[in-house]
């Protein structure tokens, strides 16, 4: 299925990610329908930092993918959805875990019983890497077993398996896509990059919490060239696809390679109150993709340094986006 000229529709499209594959789409020929999360404030979140024409050339539509209806609404009549809208910061899956299963379990299931109506020709549905847990083996390939360590990857493992029930039941034609660790331009400081970056750039110390674990860091353009990759793939179909570089660092790695590209001495502290809760922490993620490659063709082109390089730039020309003396949940 080819991309130019397909009607697509984008689920948190107003995301870190959703917003950088709205513009990805636009700039490939889609007509695309973009679908921001709804509330108050007068404007369209990532999306306000795409260009003037691409806004213009999108369709934007303000909703909630807990609304049944409203999904079925924007469904209707596209060839393809990316369905990313998901609640995903950790820490507040162990506050709040029902607004978890409410937007992640139960607004993924009102996009698959939309597409299934409407016989969507493909749907991407998102999953992430915190699925599998700490590794029980290196590189994670796709047939690693699933762990639910947080409320969070507990619903996204939800999601993952009501997709792989709609295809095996009702052979919606659905493709998973499991990035891991997605950094990059336009990601909040939740996200343990920009809080890196942004702490480093402005706070006394660099307030972080477990140094120790292992993780797939992949730039985020990456990440979106393989959601197109994969969603032109055919034989992806019913398939779930691992999306990283197969390279890991450390947290506290992490943080000192940061310091030393900017040139900055700081202290690297690790603040009790960003330490999960013992036996949810996530330990080692070490991504293998080999099937995406097999299947598609993709590959990451992007290194850690260059994608550290480009995320400071965002961050220095966007200072207000930003808190880093507060802990963001």
């Amino acid at each position: 299925m080819k991309l130019k000229s397909a009607k697509v529709l984008v689920t948190g499209a107003g995301g870190f990610i959703g917003s950088h594959l709205v513009e990805a789409l636009h700039a490939a020929g889609a007509d695309v329908t973009a679908l921001v999360h709804y509330d108050s404030r007068p404007d369209f979140s990532n999306l306000e930092l795409l260009s003037e024409e691409t806004r213009d050339e999108i369709r934007i539509v303000s909703g909630n993918v807990e609304d049944p209806h409203l999904i079925s609404s924007v469904v209707q009549g596209q060839d393809i959805v990316f369905h990313l809208a998901a609640l995903i910061a950790i820490p507040y899956s162990y506050v709040a875990p029902l607004s978890y299963v409410r937007t992640n379990v139960e607004g993924t299931l009102n996009v698959l019983e939309a597409c299934r109506t409407h016989r969507t020709p493909r749907l991407i549905h998102t999953s992430t890497s915190e699925t599998y847990g700490t590794a029980q083996y290196k590189p994670i390939d796709e047939k690693h077993p699933l762990q639910g360590q947080s409320p969070y990857s507990a619903t996204k493992i939800a999601a993952d398996k009501l997709a792989e029930s709609f295809y095996l039941s009702y052979r919606l034609p659905v493709i998973t896509v499991r990035p891991f660790n997605a950094y990059g331009p336009r990601q909040s400081a939740r996200a343990v990059v920009p809080a890196i970056i942004s702490q480093a750039l402005s706070q006394p110390a660099v307030r972080l919490g477990s140094l120790t674990p292992l993780r797939d860091l992949t730039y985020v353009l990456d990440t979106v060239a393989g959601f197109l990759a994969v969603a032109e793939c055919d034989a992806a179909v019913g398939q779930v696809v691992n999306l990283g570089t197969g390279t890991a660092i450390s947290i506290g790695d992490l943080a000192a390679l940061i310091l030393r590209k900017l040139g900055i001495e700081k202290k690297i502290v690790v603040d009790p109150d960003r330490i999960r809760p013992e036996g949810s922490e996530v330990e080692s993620l070490l991504c293998s993709a080999r099937k995406a490659e097999e299947l598609s063709g993709w590959l990451p082109r992007f290194n850690l340094e260059r994608g550290i390089s480009e995320t400071v730039e965002f961050i220095r020309a966007h200072p207000e986006r930003f808190r880093p003396a507060a802990y963001n949940r």
